[in-house]
This record gives C-alpha cells, sequence and structure tokens, in this order.
C-alpha cells in the first residue's frame, strides 16, 4: 500500500510540473521549482537584482518563464570542437599544414 501512495504522489508531482511548462508567468515558488534553485537562494537572486523578476503589488514575487529560460542559457561555454574550428580560421594558412 505504501508503494502505491509513493508511485500517485511521485505521478502527482510530476503532472503539476508539467503544468509549469505551459504557463507564461511563474509564481515564485513555481519559478523555485522551474529553475531547480532553493527558496532562499531564489530570494537572494531578486534582492541582488541578479534574476528578472515582476513585484506587481510590491509583494508577491512573479517570472515570466521564457525570462527565465534566457537568464538560465546565458554565458554559453563553447565546446573543445568549436574553439579549435574558431582557432583555425585565426591560423595562418603555413600553421594550418602543421596541425
Amino acid at each position: 500500500m505504501d508503494e502505491i501512495l509513493k508511485r500517485l504522489e511521485k505521478i502527482e508531482q510530476l503532472l503539476n510540473n508539467q503544468g509549469l511548462f505551459q504557463k507564461e508567468v511563474l509564481s515564485f515558488s513555481e519559478g523555485c521549482t522551474y529553475c531547480g534553485f532553493t527558496s532562499s537562494h531564489m530570494y537572494k537572486l531578486t534582492s541582488l537584482n541578479t534574476i528578472p523578476f515582476y513585484k506587481p503589488n510590491g509583494k508577491m514575487v512573479f517570472f515570466r518563464r521564457s525570462e527565465l529560460d534566457t537568464w538560465l542559457l546565458r554565458n554559453r561555454s563553447s565546446s573543445k570542437e568549436e574553439l579549435e574550428a574558431q582557432a583555425t580560421i585565426f591560423l595562418p594558412k603555413k600553421g594550418r599544414a602543421n596541425l
């Protein structure tokens, strides 16, 4: 019986999380879940104005999902292959033959 309840709770959690991908505006707790941050870390990010957020009445915090995606995907690191491809552009033609 406990195993069935655990599975039902997991299914319920998955369904709730799926709703996050359909909503454009997320509450504070939904934003934490969406980003995978603890509430204390998210409070720190909002208090430092590090992450984009909205406070329509000056109290409750909301996030736009598309802005969270953009913020989460900033500062991309290039792969080794991409860096090598870019380096070949700047090497003189004599240097390319030695690679």
